[in-house]
């Protein structure tokens, strides 16, 4: 496929997610996403505000992660999360569902959860992380009919602290269970050019990475 410098930027968000992260590297990720275009940072809630700030008056927004990485908050503790990311200048929020009783059949309480998360972010997009690496095919769709159920903006696939990060089989799934209305992240494990293409061309039109310059740069080439 052919896409431009532009075109790809603007679907990343250049994450930095590492607990040990400075605010140096935060400053640092902000500038490159200024520099390169893209679409946002992906930060954890300690660094929104720091974010808000570099990027005030820029394009890329603020995303920051809420639940994370194991999504084993409670509903009230991940609403609170999200309140107070988007007070700091979040604009966008990366949820992570609770797995275990997505696995448990415990429909009604993975519905909760995300409903409160999204209620919570008031208006901004929300991001549900179903960290497919954990999950069957019968309950990855299980996963995406929810969150859409619940209002979310995307569905995303890993969160990168998994035992796997994102698929090509698992964005056509994920695709295909959403429909054309709703977004499809990839995250995890996309170091390449040819790993970012593999997942546009499958179906996704967001991307999580840490590797966001190296894969622009492969670009030009």
């Amino acid at each position: 496929m052919k896409i431009s410098r532009e075109q790809l930027a603007g679907m990343i968000d250049h994450s930095l997610l590492k607990p040990q992260s400075t605010r140096e590297e935060l400053k640092k990720l902000c500038t490159e996403a200024v520099t390169y275009g893209f679409k946002a940072v992906c930060v954890n809630p300690v660094h929104v505000a720091d974010a808000a700030a570099f990027l005030k008056g820029e394009k890329p927004l603020v995303c920051s992660v809420v639940g994370f990485p194991f999504g084993t908050h409670t509903p009230e503790a991940k609403a609170a999360e999200t309140a107070e990311a988007v007070r700091l200048g979040a604009r966008e929020v990366d949820m992570v569902l609770r797995v275990g009783s997505l696995k448990e059949g415990r429909d009604d309480e993975v519905a909760e959860d995300i409903t409160a998360v999204v209620r919570a972010a008031a208006g901004c997009p929300v991001k549900v992380i179903i960290e497919t690496c954990y999950l069957s095919k019968e309950e990855k769709i299980r996963a995406c009919l929810l969150a859409v159920k619940a209002g979310a903006a995307f569905v995303k696939t890993s969160t990168g602290y998994g035992s796997a990060g994102a698929t090509v089989a698992d964005i056509r799934l994920m695709r295909k269970t959403v429909g054309e209305g709703i977004g499809v992240k990839a995250a995890g494990g996309i170091r390449s050019l040819a790993d970012a293409v593999a997942m546009i061309e499958a179906g996704t039109n967001r991307i999580g990475a840490s590797a966001s310059v190296a894969i622009i740069g492969q670009l030009g080439q």
